[in-house]
């Protein structure tokens, strides 16, 4: 009798611990809603671009998804949430490229951006667009390479920010082009562009969905884009490459991860149906409205991604001086 409840008993404790296995859980996934942590404030661009695809991707995943913003410190509070949230698919990281910036610029993170996280894919790509004011003299970028040379620090640029997209395409334009102007950093892209639209200074780097009815209506003209291709926003307006700066890219790009050491079954499951997501026309139609382009891939793109612009930032981040206050 005594062999038989010990027998019986083997079979719970195994029964029990299988269930409760990666692989099995994995197989389960998703069973109870999803977190998706937005390490911003609601109504920001990260905000608006997660809620886009957020209807579409609870239906293909049959479960639930709930934006939790959790703003400060450039995107890093959040980031620190998902840092250390059980590694079972259901808290996922939804952030722009400050991921593999904020280790450039910031002295010490609470997290690790490799060791911490691992890649789901990307949601989308959203260049940057370098406006002026309408007054201003030149009316391409080789005019004001121009004009930058001859006056030396006489010209401002504006961003939203120190170590925002913005502000990395300024420098790395100095850089490129061996011209110096002084950066103005904005709390928001709004009283940048209110300011650049008003004559205060002269020129922005911002991204398009901030600027895109004022080059619309002319209270901006466009000089260029940061990216590699032309946006479909703006596909009369050339990249920084086509306009002569060589070795220029600055993707502003949307991505998923999760914790690190999350099953790959589950990692699997969110990656296929994000690029499910992304190929609804509806879903890549709102995200051209605003200004981005639906991206997908694989995990191993991201990753790649990540590891890439981790050593082009904190390059940049040393040769500019760029610090966060």
């Amino acid at each position: 009798m005594q062999a038989n409840r010990r027998r019986q008993l083997l079979v719970v404790l195994s029964t029990a611990a299988l269930a409760s296995s990666p692989l099995t859980q994995a197989q389960s996934y998703p069973d109870h809603p999803i977190r998706f942590v937005v390490p911003y404030p609601p109504g920001g661009g990260t905000d608006v671009i997660a809620r886009i695809v957020q209807g579409k991707l609870q239906a293909t995943l049959g479960q639930n998804i709930v934006i939790d913003n959790k703003g400060g410190a450039g995107g890093s509070v959040g980031t620190d949430v998902v840092a250390k949230a059980p590694p079972d698919g259901y808290t996922v990281l939804f952030t722009l490229n400050s991921h593999t910036v904020n280790p450039a610029i910031y002295a010490k993170l609470p997290f690790d951006t490799l060791k911490d996280f691992e890649p789901v894919g990307t949601v989308a790509s959203l260049p940057q667009i370098l406006v002026a004011n309408p007054q201003f003299p030149a009316n391409n970028v080789a005019e004001l390479i121009a004009m930058a040379k001859a006056q030396p620090g006489a010209l401002a640029y504006a961003s939203v920010g120190v170590g925002s997209p913005g502000h990395l395409a300024g420098e790395l334009f100095k850089l490129r082009t061996g011209t110096q102007m002084t950066h103005v950093p904005y709390r928001g892209g709004g009283p940048a562009v209110t300011d650049v639209i008003g004559g205060q200074v002269p020129l922005l780097w911002v991204s398009i969905p901030a600027a895109a009815q004022h080059v619309k209506s002319g209270k901006l003209k466009a000089l260029g884009v940061s990216t590699l291709k032309r946006s479909a926003a703006f596909p009369d307006v050339p990249t920084l490459q086509e306009a002569g700066v060589s070795d220029f890219e600055v993707d502003s790009w949307y991505a998923m991860f999760v914790p690190a050491k999350t099953p790959r079954a589950v990692i699997e499951k969110l990656n296929r149906a994000l690029n499910t997501t992304l190929q609804d026309p509806e879903i890549r139609e709102k995200l051209l409205q605003q200004g981005s382009e639906a991206v997908g891939g694989t995990p191993e793109a991201l990753g790649q991604a990540v590891n890439t612009e981790l050593v082009k930032w904190a390059k940049l981040a040393k040769d500019a001086n760029i610090k966060a206050e």
